[in-house]
């Protein structure tokens, strides 16, 4: 019995066999004959965790992210759209005060669906400041061609391919007196302001540009719509730090992330998409839909 020492489960007896040692002609030696069943049992067994660890987050991306898209995409196919940026009404959409209480001063972050089908899943945003004493709007926003950055390419609340925009943020008064010194200082050194450094996905865009001034000043205590693609690259080159309401936020590139606070909830970013849930303020943000409360 020293000499040998079978392994009783991926082993097959003697007996198990209906054999013996003198039928078989084989030596009276304990022996036994080895079971490639039992042990592919036991491979997939110690696979199964692996198994479950990919399953599970592809199940995740596949409800929370891929299907709310799809169906969003189903609802905005139904939508008429124009057939290109020439066809498409750029003018003012009549939802700011026109002209502008003069001795008031205000800023604001406006949003609107993008053209095409991207209009299904990303909206494009700016900023409107209005200086005190100042007849009109400043608007600042990013485009893809050229020089990024410009000024009152467009109206203030002019529509975007079409699209009614919506404002997502706005604060009046001295406080946004106080702070449009920072806004328009910010913007001035926005890092991807040069030709070419536009980038439609993940980023530098548009929304890309809105979130870097938010961050810039953070005394503003703004935040940009969950549907703006873009928001989430990190624009500093940091894939750290702490965002506005003293949300801290990791991104790998703008290609996914996530976003914690007490105040702002928790945010995943997932291609650009944005899924969160903030129980303090009642909002639920689902991927290509946008922003709900309850």
């Amino acid at each position: 019995m020293g000499l040998f020492q079978p392994d009783r489960q991926n082993c097959l007896s003697v007996e198990t066999l209906s054999l013996s040692p003198k039928t078989c002609n084989l030596p009276s030696l304990p022996f036994c004959v080895h079971n490639p069943a039992a042990s592919s049992v036991k491979i997939v067994r110690a696979l199964l965790p692996m198994r479950r660890l990919i399953l599970y987050p592809i199940v995740f991306i596949l409800a929370v992210f891929v299907l709310p898209a799809l169906i969003h995409l189903a609802v905005w196919s139904f939508k008429e759209r124009p057939n290109g940026w020439r066809q498409a009404n750029w003018a003012s959409a009549g939802i700011l005060p026109h002209p502008p209480a003069s001795d008031t001063a205000s800023i604001r972050i406006l949003a609107a669906r993008t053209g095409g089908l991207k209009g299904a899943f990303a909206t494009h945003s700016w900023i409107v400041i209005k200086r005190p004493g100042a007849a009109d709007y400043d608007r600042y926003d990013v485009v893809g061609w050229g020089r990024p950055v410009r000024k009152n390419a467009y109206d203030a609340d002019g529509r975007w391919y079409s699209n009614d925009p919506q404002v997502h943020f706005k604060l009046k008064g001295e406080q946004a007196a106080d702070l449009i010194p920072q806004v328009e200082a910010a913007i001035a050194n926005y890092r991807w302001s040069g030709f070419g450094d536009y980038t439609i996905w993940p980023g530098p865009n548009s929304n890309t540009f809105v979130a870097s001034i938010v961050r810039a000043v953070p005394a503003l205590g703004a935040t940009v719509p969950s549907t703006a693609v873009g928001r989430d690259f990190p624009a500093d080159g940091n894939w750290t730090g702490t965002s506005t309401n003293d949300a801290w936020r990791f991104s790998l590139g703008g290609y996914a992330g996530f976003v914690f606070s007490t105040k702002v909830g928790i945010e995943i970013n997932f291609l650009g998409l944005v899924a969160g849930l903030n129980l303090l303020k009642g909002e639920i943000k689902i991927p290509a839909f946008g922003t709900y409360r309850w």
